[in-house]
């Protein structure tokens, strides 16, 4: 089993599907932060302004309502997927430097509820 599918199993079974899980879970803002800190995800997207990369708020709208929104996120950080900017250029997506599914819950939760 590759480590991508044994995080998918352990977010599964800790009941990371679809969206709904956003609206009952508490998310910790200031440890997603800190994982977005010690990524260093803050150097290209922000919150509420685009930066290299989208805004969190632009990335929540575009997967709001899908189920599949999570799962889109956890391939973006664990895949390093070609991405492209605004300004053309295209770069693989960094990989976060955890594979804790609460961790992981979290951080998404915190993204999609921009």
């Amino acid at each position: 089993m590759t480590t991508h599918h044994l995080v998918i199993s352990m977010l599964v079974a800790i009941g990371l599907t679809g969206t709904a899980a956003i609206a009952m879970a508490d998310v910790d803002d200031a440890a997603a932060m800190d994982t977005l800190k010690r990524n260093n995800c803050t150097g290209c997207h922000a919150i509420e302004k685009s930066k290299k990369g989208p805004s969190y708020k632009k990335v929540a709208l575009k997967y709001k309502g899908k189920a599949d929104a999570e799962k889109k996120l956890l391939d973006m950080v664990t895949k390093e997927p070609l991405v492209k900017f605004e300004d053309g250029s295209e770069e693989k997506h960094k990989l976060i430097d955890t594979q804790d599914p609460k961790e992981l819950k979290n951080l998404f939760q915190f993204i999609l509820s921009r």
